[in-house]
């Protein structure tokens, strides 16, 4: 039937009008598959990213506004572009970044991200900014909660989120009391200096810089750069009134597959139903959009109900509240705070229950567009909502043409995402009645992240009790519901019933854990895995339930029931808006160098218009590819047939291996990986060809159609298992000092164990992808997302088989690397220049989230087997360690990573006698390969962990241990590199100062002897990590500079940009040689034809070796102008140039660097021969945590962080790194893990199910000091390197934990000597409980 002419009273147009950026948008034709990401995209309206498709990260962000026709009321909202249909926003005003400012007419909200060091890849900015516009729009007053809550749909890789947080709460309006805010300071977040001029360390008291005289310092905070004051609503876009007198028309919207209806009636809902039983009904499209883009299904029909009135409204009355089934989440956010100013306390309670859950649901961008109908519908086991709505017996109202009947919520739900809805029947409204007189509420929920993450377990307890004689309540009623114990949300029949008649006590809490854990089995092996660890949670949030309603009950309750010391468990923790100091030192005369410049990109990230290699425009005949990849983990391959893929719409040709001229099999320092897999597969989604089509979306459909044949093999996939199957790469490194054995028995004790570190994913924003570009015959210009670009120019020339001058590999900037991009880029550079180079086209292939995800690699995982002997003292006298890395199923980068996990496997310590090795095992998996880092962090994190174990076994402080230890100048490390210029002892003392680190202790003891069940823990950790490639041929840069005839000049380097600063120090370093202004310096792209054999933009030293190709190039040229500049002193850098030119002087010059002394060599004895770092950068940090030992959460209350980087060539960069890097090792160390299946399925591969911190995760209170008075003689103007060192500070926070999870097991069992007990990295939430032993998880161990 064509559904223009549907027998309706409702007249359905095609008519599709909106606005977009204040310009007002007509499409004949809409196709209903197109979301809003692709059409603002396909406009050249680029600044809008695709980060994942799924609505995970936030940078997609837009802000699309509407009036309510009812009230007239515009709202604006924060929407996910990735997810929202085109079609959804008909009638809508969509504003995207470009429509906010632009670098000639900058928004203030643009503007002060910018200045306060918000950006540094940029990928993730433009979502973040449009997050806080309309934010700011909705809600113009605002607290600075308020602000940093509206983040919480919104990642970011690179910051560490503090400078985002600053700049926003700089638009607060009023204090989190409600009073108005003045600006004088009301969050305690005040300039570092202080009234007295001070640098910040020493409040300008004696032998201050400030007052010696020193041509030094001003330190400030970032976020007083600006001036605070909220949003100016009169000089904002108003509302277009044509929409406001436009009344929204009946749609119908055919598209090549989809129809997309939007009806105005209950009666229009009722008749579509009715003639596609099939159609889905869709509001925000959060549930319906993943399965599209993920699972590849097609729903003919679709019918958007968001216009209907009966559906979208609420409505209050004495017995309870009605809620439109299209209501969105947020609007019924904004309907409980208000009722919760009025209604009684007793029914107030849903309120609080129904904003604890919905706080916690999604994003905001999710929460702004998803509907609570959606939410039952979908029936989810893991629900948030649908446990209350269970709980509070509320009943549904479904309809269809037939009528209306009522469905009370225990009987909704049948089994696993199946409900008791006909085929023609939709969801009107659920009724959730008010909680009675003496009736108690409450919800719990825990997730691997508090924001934006799913439920593990979630629950709702509803109690009505009656009063008795005595201080007794008699349980009359109890009805408790769980999310994610079972296939659908459940109830507890048996508890129930065991509690009804019930006195409220002891005896009646014991007797219910026994029910729940009959009415909450889950056998092993059960979906979701965690059993024991869900388990414990049902129990314990009943246990927090229990002293909630006792603590409310007092004083009519026996006060015996609860201890003080139990209460703080009942309480939520509340945490309030973050605050951050950045203390630095600016060294006077060698301006602009040491000065705390922006990022040079920073406005064009904030404004969109900064380019990445998905924004590059398509040629007409541009291309698209996807990568065809394996579905077995290990399997030989017998057939692979793309013929359906061929016939399928767009396609243009299919590549394999036979297709390749040159060579297939290749890699960056081993040739063991081949492009396309041809005989076996190595790992699950290994790529086995390409498909080439018209379209990334229909790339990518045909690439699911191609049909391959396997013979299956066992995989391994662990480190254990290879280690059992004797599964390795060939190497095996050792390092040796002294001998070991005499060591040990010089010792007064010894000890042996193992610690286990887990893999990190490196989630930059931006994906890998590349552009590649046909020249003439045979040549090729590949734009890539790299941080190498000439191992990429070298492989490609390989499987081409061209010479390496026929490509050229060009870019500007990447979103995000961290290592990820310096090997494992190149393939998809190559597919795409294979596809090019065959079909004479360009071709564009870029990676969706959950691919890159899935082939890319991680992080090594570790692990790490010990043996130490020390002194009753603790001194350290001997080490026996032996290392495994699992490498995946190639070489890659292993053997690198593992000899730097050798290196830095002692961390800060002097050890006279060691033996460390490294193995690489090979496993069934995507090879793993460089991570910020590489291999360091999980040398030291072992050592660490060793070395906590020693202090505890002497009953020592861990602070005190770990002093004792410390290199001092004069001694070598283990492999034979002196050390000199240490300055850990003094970044030791000062942070063990300044942090007040003595005083935190004594207060953390306090704390956790008044709390038994939330526990603090205090952790200070030391770093020192070795700087410069420890092979000696990479350790050199080139650079190419042009001085132009107008006095500007051009710089090219071989180091790229990720958002680390490298181009704005360069342009400093250019700037301060030559002496011009940074204006006057520009750096456009990285480009293998201007510098040729470049090394990775890695090992945190481009700065360092870029920098001086860069000087040196000036330097040239300052020695051509020298006569020049000798006869005409008064000449402005413009005329002297000018003049330069007519006298036929060069004004291009060819930079070089090569870092002196560098380069190690392993030897089978153990001794190698060289000297593998041209310095060590120090620095320490200190860090407390407050856990809730019941279900693992944790806060990171605050982290003191000092670092050693020399005179900083750009404090405010250098501070951004050290944030940044620290609060991704938070990830690495507590939330970030990967789950791997039986079968090697990655389950972890999007920011659903893979957990990087984000805007809540960040320490509460966060100051970063850099070392002052350090100059570093081996580096440019006395700088260090900073992207990688202070990574490993956050595992000040993974000993933070395990000091409060000591104190918990400490209080369990009383009296008794605390026993050492293995933690391995990361402490989630699941480790973290389960290492809490109590009654609790005792109860479930006890079932193994």
């Amino acid at each position: 039937m064509d559904p223009l002419l549907l027998p309706s009273k409702e007249k359905y147009t095609n008519e599709f009008v909106f606005f977009l950026n204040g310009k007002k948008v007509e499409l004949a034709q809409v196709e209903p598959e197109t979301t809003l990401l692709q059409y603002v995209r396909s406009t050249k309206l680029t600044g809008t990213k695709l980060g994942c498709g799924e609505g995970g990260c936030g940078a997609c962000t837009v802000m699309v506004s509407h009036m309510e026709p009812e009230t007239a009321t515009i709202h604006h909202r924060a929407v996910n572009a990735c997810l929202a249909p085109l079609c959804s926003v008909a009638g809508m005003a969509v504003t995207t970044i470009e429509g906010l400012g632009n670098l000639d007419d900058i928004h203030p909200v643009q503007e002060r991200i910018a200045k306060a060091n918000g950006s540094q890849c940029g990928f993730c900015t433009p979502g973040i900014v449009m997050a806080l516009y309309a934010h700011l729009r909705e809600h113009p007053t605002s607290t600075p909660l308020q602000i940093e809550e509206a983040f919480d749909g919104n990642l970011c890789r690179c910051t560490g989120y503090r400078p985002i947080l600053d700049a926003a709460r700089s638009f607060a309006s009023i204090t989190e009391d409600g009073k108005e805010d003045g600006k004088e300071d009301k969050r305690g977040d005040r300039s570092i200096m202080d009234t007295q001029g001070g640098c910040g360390g020493c409040n300008g008291g004696e032998g201050c810089c400030m007052t010696n005289n020193k041509s030094k310092d001003m330190a400030v905070s970032a976020s007083c750069q600006f001036k605070y004051e909220p949003l100016d609503l009169k000089l904002e876009p108003i509302f277009p009134p044509f929409l406001m007198k436009h009344p929204a028309l009946p749609l119908c919207l055919k598209g090549s597959r989809v129809t997309w209806y939007r009806p105005l009636t209950i009666q229009g809902v009722h008749e579509l139903r009715r003639l596609h039983p099939g159609a889905k009904i869709v509001v925000g499209n959060t549930e319906i959009g993943i399965e599209v883009k993920f699972r590849g299904i097609i729903y003919p029909v679709l019918i958007t109900p968001t216009h209907v009135p009966e559906l979208n409204k609420i409505e209050s009355t004495s017995t309870g509240v009605s809620i439109g089934a299209a209501v969105t989440l947020t609007r019924l956010r904004t309907f409980f705070e208000e009722q919760t100013k009025t209604r009684p306390a007793h029914e107030a309670q849903l309120c609080e229950v129904m904003l604890a859950q919905l706080k916690l649901f999604a994003g905001n961008q999710i929460r702004n567009v998803g509907c609570l109908g959606g939410n039952i519908a979908t029936a989810s086991p893991i629900s948030d909502i649908n446990p209350v709505l269970l709980a509070m017996s509320a009943v549904l109202t479904v309809g269809s043409d037939q009528g209306e009947r009522k469905i009370n919520m225990r009987d909704f739900f049948i089994k696993y995402r199946v409900v008791d809805l006909q085929p023609h029947e939709v969801i009107h409204s659920v009724f959730v009645p008010w909680p009675r007189q003496n009736e108690h509420v409450a919800a719990f929920k825990q997730s691997r992240r508090r924001d934006d993450d799913i439920s593990i377990v979630c629950c709702c307890f509803r109690l009505l009790l009656q009063p008795q004689d005595n201080n007794k309540w008699l349980v009359d009623e109890a009805e408790f519901a769980y999310g994610g114990m079972a296939v659908k949300s459940v109830l507890t029949p048996k508890t129930s019933a065991f509690l009804k008649g019930k006195v409220w006590d002891q005896a009646m809490l014991e007797g219910a854990y026994k029910t729940l854990a009959e009415d909450l089995p889950l056998p092993p092996g059960a979906p979701g895995g965690m059993i024991e660890y869900r388990r414990s949670l049902t129990t314990s949030f009943f246990f927090k339930f229990f002293l909630g309603v006792t603590d409310a009950l007092s004083p009519t309750v026996d006060s015996s029931l609860v201890s003080a010391r139990d209460k703080s468990a009942a309480t939520p923790f509340q945490r309030g808006p973050s605050r951050g100091e950045q203390h630095y030192q600016i060294n006077k005369g060698d301006e602009p160098v040491h000065e705390p410049i922006i990022h040079q990109a920073a406005l064009k990230q904030v404004t969109g218009e900064a380019q990445y290699t998905d924004d590059i425009p398509d040629p007409r005949n541009g291309l698209h590819g996807a990568f065809v990849v394996a579905s077995k983990a290990h399997a030989k391959i017998i057939k692979v047939d793309p013929t359906k893929a061929l016939a399928a719409r767009g396609v243009v040709a299919f590549f394999g291996p036979s297709d390749i001229p040159g060579c297939n099999t290749v890699g960056p320092i081993l040739d063991d990986e081949e492009l396309f897999a041809s005989k076996v597969v190595p790992c699950m989604h290994y790529p086995l060809g390409m498909i080439v089509a018209d379209s990334q979306q229909n790339a990518v459909e045909a690439a699911r159609l191609v049909e391959v044949e396997y013979e299956e093999l066992k995989p391994i996939l662990t480190i254990d298992q290879a280690i059992a199957a004797d599964s390795y790469i060939p190497f095996h490194h050792i390092i040796k000092r002294g001998d070991p054995e005499e060591g040990f028995k010089a010792s007064d004790h010894v000890i042996e164990g193992e610690m286990r570190v887990g893999g990190q994913e490196h989630f930059y924003l931006e994906t890998n992808g590349t552009f590649v570009m046909e020249g003439e015959h045979n040549e090729l210009i590949i734009y890539a997302s790299t941080q190498n670009p000439t191992k990429t120019q070298m492989l490609v020339a390989k499987i081409l088989g061209l010479p390496a001058n026929h490509i050229t590999v060009k870019l500007r900037r990447m979103g995000g690397g961290f290592g990820g991009k310096e090997t494992r880029s190149i393939y998809v550079s190559a597919a795409a220049a294979l596809a090019s180079y065959r079909l004479r086209q360009p071709v564009r292939l870029i990676l969706d989230r959950d691919v890159d995800m899935a082939t890319s690699g991680t992080r090594h995982p570790f692990l790490g087997r010990y043996k130490v002997g020390f002194t009753k003292e603790g001194k350290i006298m001997a080490l026996d360690l032996s290392l495994y890395a699992d490498a995946g199923h190639s070489f890659d980068l292993s053997g690198g990573v593992m000899d730097r996990a050798l290196f830095h496997s002692e961390n800060a310590y002097f050890i006279p006698h060691i033996n460390v090795s490294g193995r690489l095992c090979k496993t069934n998996l995507p090879t793993n390969t460089a991570f910020r880092g590489f291999g360091g962090p999980q040398g030291m994190i072992i050592c660490e962990t060793w070395m906590q174990r020693v202090a505890e076994f002497l009953g020592k402080p861990e602070a005190q241990v770990r002093e004792l230890n410390f290199y001092k100048d004069g001694d070598e490390t283990h492999y034979h590199q002196l050390i000199n210029d240490c300055r850990l002892p003094r970044v030791w003392g000062e942070l063990m100062q300044t942090s007040t680190y003595q005083t935190r202790r004594d207060a953390v003891t306090q704390f956790n002897q008044t709390n038994r069940w939330r526990k603090r823990g205090l952790a200070i950790i030391p770093t020192k990590f070795g700087m410069s490639f420890t092979i000696k041929a990479m350790n050199q840069a080139g650079a190419l500079v042009h001085v132009y005839t107008d006095g500007t000049v051009l710089v090219t380097h071989g180091g790229t940009e990720m958002g680390q600063g490298l181009h704005t120090k360069v342009i400093q370093i250019a700037a301060r040689e030559l002496g011009v202004p940074v204006s006057s310096v520009c750096i456009s792209e990285t480009s293998t034809d201007k510098v040729a054999n470049t090394t990775p933009t890695a090992a945190s030293v481009s700065s360092d070796t870029n920098g001086m190709a860069v000087l040196d190039a000036c330097q040239q040229i300052n020695q051509r102008l020298k006569p020049l500049r000798d006869a005409n002193p008064n000449l402005s850098f413009k005329d002297l140039v000018t003049r330069a030119h007519m006298e036929r002087v060069n004004l291009s010059a060819n930079g070089f660097y090569a870092t002196p002394d560098v380069g190690y060599l392993y030897q089978d004895s153990g001794v190698g021969i060289g000297r593998p770092f041209n310095y060590f950068n120090y620095g320490a940090a200190v860090a407390e945590v407050e856990v809730d030992t019941l279900t693992g959460d944790h806060h990171i209350l605050r982290a003191d962080i000092l670092m050693d980087v020399g005179d900083s060539l750009n404090p405010t960069i250098d501070i951004g790194q050290v944030e940044g890097a620290f609060v991704q090792g938070v990830g690495w160390c507590t939330l970030e893990e990967l789950v791997v299946f039986p079968n090697g399925y990655l389950f972890t591969r999007g920011p659903s199910t893979y957990k990087i911190p984000g805007f809540g995760d960040v320490p509460l209170d966060m100051r970063v000091s850099l070392l002052s008075d350090a100059p570093n003689p081996r580096a440019i103007h006395s700088s260090k390197g900073v992207g990688e060192p202070p990574l490993f500070l956050s595992a000040s926070v993974f000993f933070a934990l395990r000091d409060a999870i000591k104190a918990a097991r400490q209080d369990e069992k009383a009296g008794s000597k605390a026993e050492w007990f293995d933690m391995y990295s990361p402490a989630t939430c699941e480790r973290i409980r389960l290492a809490c032993e109590d009654s609790f998880t005792a109860q479930f161990k006890l079932e193994k």
